[in-house]
């Protein structure tokens, strides 16, 4: 039976990305993207996600790209506007579970940038502190190792618990680990991924 469900925030919750800031700063799709694609690529950014400061992070990137100096400082002096929105169709479903199943986060993010999305989306206060961050853990998903964190800390079973997120290689750790799984895409319905795992909300 399904006790708890797990929630990743980005792309699942909240609407978080380089563009929403980088398009008005190029004013150039082709710049930003040859940037986003070749100077602050993802694995750069997952590196603070993983526990790295976002002082180390900017200064290792500027020294590799000196270049780009102004453009890689920008990223992170500005990256409130890259966290535009929650996303209302989720965050709908996830206030009616409440009170109904134990609500978690486990989340890829920085220490450092996560307090600004608590401090400025209220259904983050449902999981009751429930969540665990791998910056401040310094393990990241898809590694096990933070999965792991999440069920010993809060004495969990997998096979009781629903994962969510829209990253396929996490979602196939937790599978392997005895999660059911939701892979969150743009055009999933949520409502009805929960459904059919037996959800009643």
């Amino acid at each position: 039976m399904i006790k708890n469900i797990i929630f990743d925030f980005g792309g699942v919750l909240m609407d978080w990305d380089p563009r929403y800031f980088f398009k008005t700063y190029f004013n150039d799709d082709e710049k930003m993207e040859w940037f986003l694609k070749n100077i602050a690529v993802d694995e750069w950014n997952i590196e603070q996600d993983r526990g790295r400061s976002l002082k180390e992070g900017t200064e290792t990137l500027i020294k590799q790209h000196p270049d780009w100096e102004k453009e890689i400082r920008a990223y992170y002096d500005n990256w409130s506007v890259m966290l535009k929105s929650d996303i209302p169709k989720n965050v709908e479903i996830l206030r009616k579970l409440e009170g109904k199943y134990h609500l978690y986060g486990l989340t890829n993010w920085s220490e450092e940038t996560f307090p600004v999305a608590l401090e400025n989306y209220d259904f983050f206060q449902l999981f009751e502190g429930k969540i665990v961050v791998s910056g401040t853990e310094k393990l990241i998903k898809p590694d096990k190792e933070i999965f792991e964190v999440l069920l010993s800390r809060y004495i969990l079973k997998p096979d009781e618990s629903i994962f969510i997120d829209d990253n396929f290689k996490n979602i196939t750790t937790a599978k392997s680990l005895g999660f059911e799984v939701i892979h969150i895409k743009p055009e999933t319905d949520l409502g009805e991924e929960l459904g059919k795992l037996g959800i009643d909300f």
